[in-house]
Parts: structure tokens; sequence; C-alpha cells
């Protein structure tokens, strides 16, 4: 069953970006950002290889990951806004969010206050959920737009650039993969296991 959501996650990205440029990479990082389990790990990366390619350029790309990661911020900022904590601890388990994600991006907000947006979305797992508190705590928008957009550019920008290199040197890959797309679908399939696999155990726990 695991093996299936991957491949099915994996393969969502790649139709996704592929058949809406990048229009397709705001729609994916504005679900991961309203705290949709689908893995920035992996969308960057995948648009990293098409600016490879030629089919993208990586600032472009990233702008399009920061942009779209603006937008389902705010969407998660607003339900944390007006809704509160409950309405997150009683919905959250249906898009694999669990109490501990919340616990976790909470005391992240609390310790180091506003500027943690910004920090939050230059790292793994909590820079999906860094929002809601955020929204519950009713920060600043002003200032929640600034950090949030300027992390994620980061974010975007890092991931998209380390994809462009591993698509340039594909040929130095011979030896263990005979096709680059056999190199992009291990890639983007060990991305996507480690994040479901993540999330699915803190549910179960949550």
């Amino acid at each position: 069953m695991t093996a299936k959501i991957v491949a099915l996650v994996a393969s969502f990205v790649i139709a996704t970006i592929s058949h809406l440029g990048y229009g397709g990479i705001v729609l994916l990082m504005a679900l991961e950002s309203a705290c949709i389990p689908l893995p920035s790990e992996i969308i960057m990366p995948f648009a990293g290889y098409l600016a490879a390619t030629g089919a993208m350029t990586l600032w472009a790309a990233a702008l399009a990951g920061a942009i779209g990661c603006q937008i389902g911020s705010l969407v998660a900022y607003y339900i944390g806004a007006y809704g509160g904590r409950p309405l997150v601890e009683r919905y959250g388990r249906y898009v694999l969010f669990s109490h501990h994600d919340l616990d976790l991006a909470d005391r992240w907000f609390r310790r180091h206050g506003n500027i943690t947006v910004f920090v939050a979305r230059l790292l793994p797992a909590i820079r999906t959920f860094i929002a809601l508190p955020a929204g519950i705590s009713r920060m600043e928008i002003w200032r929640f737009n600034l950090y949030t957009f300027t992390g994620s550019f980061i974010w975007s920008l890092g991931l998209a650039w380390i994809g462009m290199k591993l698509g340039s040197h594909w040929d130095t890959l011979g030896p263990y993969f005979h096709r680059s797309e056999t190199a992009i679908g291990a890639f983007l399939v060990a991305g996507a296991a480690w994040y479901l696999y993540r999330h699915l155990k803190s549910v179960k726990r949550g």
C-alpha cells in the first residue's frame, strides 16, 4: 500500500508540473504550504531538473515555488487565525496532520517569536506547519508575508538548484542508472517515501 501511495505522489507531481509548467509548481507548493502532504523536497528538485533540460529557468522556478508557498501559507494562516487550534486538531488528521506536527511548530513559534516563520521555511517538516501557530497568535500579516516569501524563495531556489545540478550530471551515474528517467524516479520515490512515512507515523501517534 505504501509503495502505491509513493508512486501515486511521484506521478502526480511529475504530471502536474509537466502539464502546467510554472503554474504546476505554484499549485503544488501552495498545497504543501496549506498542510497537504506534497513534499517540496520532490516538487522543487524536479523543477530544477526541468531547468537543467532547458524547459524552465532556475530563477523562475524558484519564484513560482515561493509564490505557491505564499498562497498556501496564507490559507493556513487564516485557518489558524479564525478557526484556532481546536479546528486544526479536529480536522488535521484528514490530511495526515497530527498533534505532534502542531506541537512542534507551536513550540518553535513560542520559543523564538515571529522570526521563526522565516527560519522554519528553511527547515524540513516544520516549514509546512509554521503558518498555523502564526495565525493562531495573529502575527502581523505584513511581517508574516515578508518572512514567508523570503524564506520560501531561498528554500525553493536551493532545492531547484540541487535538482538542476543532479540533472546535469546524469551521465556520471551511468553504472547505476541506465536512463535519466530512472534516476529521477528513484530520487522522487525516496523523497516521497520518507515524507509519507513520517506523516503516517505521526498521525498514528497523534
